[in-house]
């Protein structure tokens, strides 16, 4: 069901080969992964495993099992990274393909976009090597995500940390 031309279905594909360094976990209906770049300290996606643009499209109870996980996705991010507010995007008409997946973005009084979406921040400041993490701190982060997630939902598979 998957293109081989999308960049989420390549990076579900890392994930089942175990060479995506930012897999978390897999959920009954998606697949929890933290961004590459951590502008956002705790910035988190969750992909679906449907390979669709719209939740329309996903039959019913996947649907609602869908935005259940998302949100105790969210919740997880939250407990985990204590953001005084979340963001929450669902995108799949990107240049990365059409693919339905949450963005959930932990969000601060003090951080670097005050108001709106992210994507209003200069692209080369979210996207820069100072915000990528480093595998010690990618490491810190998927464990602090793991913890609370065992709380929230059922893990199918999680990473070895």
């Amino acid at each position: 069901m998957g293109s081989s031309n999308c960049f989420i279905c390549e990076r579900i594909r890392m994930i089942h080969e175990g060479i995506n360094p930012y897999f978390v976990a897999e959920l009954k209906t998606g697949y929890v992964v933290l961004g590459d770049y951590q502008l956002f300290r705790g910035y988190t996606l969750f992909f679906c495993k449907e390979h669709v643009t719209e939740l329309h499209f996903l039959e019913e109870s996947f649907k609602i099992d869908f935005l259940s996980e998302m949100s105790k996705v969210a919740e997880a991010v939250y407990n985990a990274f204590k953001p005084d507010k979340l963001n929450y995007e669902l995108l799949g008409n990107g240049q990365g393909g059409e693919h339905m997946h949450w963005h959930i973005f932990p969000r601060w009084i003090n951080d670097e976009a005050k108001r709106g979406p992210i994507w209003e921040i200069d692209k080369e400041l979210r996207s820069s090597g100072n915000v990528k993490p480093t595998e010690c701190e990618l490491k810190d982060m998927k464990k602090m995500l793991i913890n609370e997630l065992e709380k929230v939902t059922e893990i199918i598979k999680k990473e070895a940390i």
